[in-house]
């Protein structure tokens, strides 16, 4: 099936719902702040901590939720109004630690080169190949195995990227950004600022911290797993195709019912990087609407937990392989 059939079957999903929108705001924004609310009360009511940071986990999928409609905002697919979706993205950035303009150029990279082999390096999960690890220095490559290390990928990475990382701005950033970038920071300041003065700041930290590291840590599997897996689609600039990369090099991550709802249905990424205008709530209709789509790589939840040993890039095989795999291959 050519560009322009595929294009035409999934452009009727492309349009935004303000209804729909309005919807996930009310639906997603009340309940996280209910289960807050309520952390606080038994905090304060000396109920046993561990009973906190198990509602914790649950507010944390609201926060995942809350980076997918700020997602969608960065796409300008998720409301009819292009202001009102860079005032709502401010506030899901805020509420995710995420820099609105910053994140939308380097994700709008990502858009552009995932799956070129030559344009690796912005917005997406650092890789290497066979020959590029082979021709490191010893202490680099004691520094990739630790990045690709799951402990450092999947816990410590994901809050030093939006707790640290995403406080400053990029290379050569343009006046939009910095503005962004600066309302995130005071706006994050004034929150944390508000609370300590009123319940104090331990009130925030039991809060606030299994919240983000919950939330952060499933926002970058998911990322992860999209884009992650053995058959993976890679090529060199003049081989690579924005179709391809979309059906070959973005996979269909088949979650249970509540999950894709918390997830907003970005397991069908296929879908997203073919037409990223498609809002969220249209994903799995867009999905549905053609078995040309299911022929996108098809990751279960419980399978795809063995893509965390995922290491290198071997060109010879056209795969992604783990660091045992790397060890058995004959590099004379």
């Amino acid at each position: 099936m050519k560009n322009k059939p595929i294009n035409t079957i999934i452009k009727v999903f492309s349009k935004p719902s303000s209804s729909r929108s309005s919807l996930q705001i009310i639906n997603t924004l009340v309940p996280y702040t209910l289960i807050i609310t309520a952390m606080y009360f038994m905090i304060s009511y000396n109920i046993p901590y561990v009973f906190t940071i198990i509602l914790s986990f649950i507010a944390s999928l609201f926060l995942v939720r809350i980076f997918i409609l700020f997602h969608d905002c960065t796409h300008n697919s998720f409301l009819t109004s292009r202001k009102a979706m860079i005032f709502w993205g401010h506030v899901f950035g805020i509420l995710t630690f995420t820099s609105f303009y910053r994140w939308k150029r380097e994700h709008m990279t990502h858009h552009s080169t995932v799956g070129n082999i030559d344009k690796r390096g912005i917005g997406d999960v650092w890789t290497l190949t066979v020959n590029e690890y082979n021709n490191l220095s010893k202490g680099k490559k004691i520094g990739y195995r630790l990045y690709r290390n799951p402990l450092i990928l999947f816990l410590i990475g994901p809050i030093y990227v939006f707790l640290i990382n995403q406080r400053f701005p990029t290379k050569n950033p343009n006046i939009k950004e910095w503005i962004s970038l600066i309302i995130t920071n005071l706006s994050i300041l004034a929150i944390i600022l508000t609370v300590s003065f009123t319940i104090g700041f331990k009130y925030y930290l039991l809060i606030q911290l299994p919240i983000i590291l919950f939330g952060s840590t499933m926002g970058v599997w998911l990322f992860y797993v999209q884009h992650q897996y053995e058959d993976v689609y890679w090529e060199n600039t003049e081989n690579w195709s924005i179709q391809d990369a979309a059906l070959q090099g973005s996979s269909v991550y088949k979650l249970p019912i509540l999950l894709e709802w918390f997830t907003g249905h970005i397991g069908y990424h296929n879908i997203h990087h073919l037409n990223s205008k498609i809002p969220n709530y249209n994903l799995k209709k867009a999905f549905n609407s053609s078995s040309e789509f299911k022929k996108s790589r098809i990751i279960t939840l419980f399978k795809s937990f063995k893509l965390s040993m995922l290491f290198l890039y071997d060109e010879k095989r056209s795969a992604l392989i783990s660091y045992r795999s790397y060890k058995k291959l004959d590099l004379k």
